[in-house]
């Protein structure tokens, strides 16, 4: 993509700005014979910066091929010599969204780790790191949060589950009682019936045959 090296320059730049990089040259002593070499730290730096968010690029945007290839190269290099700048590099990878390795738990633990000893690392690559770590922690803030809420409207869900069911059960209950009281008192006047016929039955006078 066209705009991608744009996007990767002015991140590097805000992040050479956060560590607070001059732009100047050495000063030379006034009676040095010979200009010493000079080396453009900004330029450097950033270079350095720009190639981390490539390889985060990648990761994010590549197919499932490519984004496996970056996590197991970043791997590699890591358990062959985890020098400060590998484990960066892994825990950029690890704590890159969007990809089947990620892993912000142990990239957590990674930028701990190397910003533990921050001598190692260039200001660039310590800013860096510092603000990855923040990324990460943001992320992983949300996603306990996320958690909370799923968990409390699960409980609420299930409470209300349980409460209709107790209402159903209370309701069936009911029914089979009033059906219950119902048969019962059926069973009541269909005694209170027979017991009045056969009332009748006995009180009816035998005709009498006629004399003649």
């Amino acid at each position: 993509m066209r705009h991608k090296p744009l996007l990767q320059a002015g991140i590097a730049c805000g992040v050479l700005l956060a560590v607070g990089c001059g732009g100047g040259l050495p000063l030379k002593h006034p009676r040095d014979s010979q200009a010493l070499p000079t080396i453009d730290r900004n330029s450097t730096e950033s270079s350095l910066i720009a190639g981390y968010l490539e390889i985060c690029m990648k990761v994010a945007h590549g197919t499932p091929a490519e984004q496996a290839e970056v996590l197991a190269t970043a791997h590699n290099d890591y358990t062959a010599a985890p020098t400060p700048s590998r484990v960066l590099r892994y825990a950029m990878v690890l704590s890159t969204p969007g990809h089947a390795g990620s892993d912000p738990v142990v990239a957590q633990r990674l930028l701990h780790e190397v910003l533990a000893s921050p001598e190692t690392l260039l200001p660039a690559e310590r800013a860096l790191a510092s603000l990855q770590l923040q990324q990460v922690e943001r992320q992983q803030s949300l996603q306990a949060d996320v958690r909370r809420l799923q968990q409390a409207a699960e409980r609420n869900a299930n409470d209300k589950i349980a409460q209709l069911t107790r209402n159903l059960k209370a309701e069936s209950d009911e029914v089979t009682r009033l059906k219950k009281a119902l048969a019962d008192a059926q069973a009541k006047l269909d005694a209170i019936a027979n017991i009045e016929g056969s009332s009748n039955n006995r009180r009816t006078p035998t005709p009498e045959g006629r004399k003649p």
